[in-house]
């Protein structure tokens, strides 16, 4: 029996209208290709879905919850692909399988031989390193740093001894209400040439993508608690 196909659609960075802009015409037309959906979160996945399709029929349709894709959830994945359905995988924010729990989901799909298609959509990791104006061309995403503070500092001087080392770029997030904190520590313990960019609500009207020196950085400290964001540093 054929499985069905598992369809990756991108969603907006930010809940602001113009983020909206971000997404292209045809991701509304793969959302219409989908029986099921496999979401992080069902409440903002079907006011994003309502925005682009203002005729679609919510309760048409079967949705799941990721969470942290455990083992239930992936049975109810599998299952749902062996019926033949097709699955569309929605991240909270940005691309599928990027630094989010549908990425185990997509390996399921992949051991069962599944057809995976990924559509083109913001992913805040490449938008900000290519407005950075740091090196494109070997860069590396290290996920959430440490929360502890030592090990946090320890994860810095890491990340800076290697870009100083190959000129590799670090990217790296934080839960938003710890921002300021993460800044802060970054400030004190890297290198004043050693460059850093702080990406703020991208796609959004507020907007704000700009790399610095850390001896910069320095003498006007961003405030920036609890807006999304992403930082890439480079020695």
């Amino acid at each position: 029996m054929k499985t069905g196909t598992v369809h990756l659609i991108p969603t907006v960075l930010h809940e602001e209208e113009q983020a909206l802009q971000a997404i292209p015409p045809y991701i509304t037309e793969a959302i219409k290709k989908c029986d099921v959906f496999f979401v992080e979160q069902e409440k903002t996945a079907r006011r994003f879905f309502k925005k682009l399709w203002r005729e679609m029929v919510i309760d048409d349709y079967q949705w799941f919850t990721i969470h942290k894709a455990e083992e239930q959830v992936k049975n109810a994945f599998t299952e749902q692909l062996k019926q033949g359905k097709n699955i569309g995988i929605v991240s909270e924010a940005g691309c599928p399988g990027i630094a989010d729990p549908g990425q185990l989901l997509i390996e399921a799909a992949q051991r069962m031989g599944a057809t995976v298609v990924p559509y083109v959509g913001p992913s805040s990791i490449l938008l900000a390193l290519m407005a950075s104006g740091m090196n494109g061309q070997n860069f590396y995403f290290n996920g959430y740093l440490p929360i502890d503070a030592h090990e946090k500092k320890t994860a810095i001087r890491e990340m800076e001894a290697h870009s100083a080392k190959t000129g590799c770029t670090h990217i790296f997030i934080e839960t938003p209400y710890r921002n300021n904190q993460l800044i802060r520590d970054l400030l004190q313990t890297a290198k004043p040439t050693t460059r850093f960019c702080i990406a703020v609500d991208i796609t959004a009207s507020t907007e704000s993508i700009l790399t610095k020196t850390v001896q910069q950085w320095q003498q006007k400290t961003p405030d920036i608690h609890k807006r999304p964001a992403i930082f890439l540093l480079q020695a």
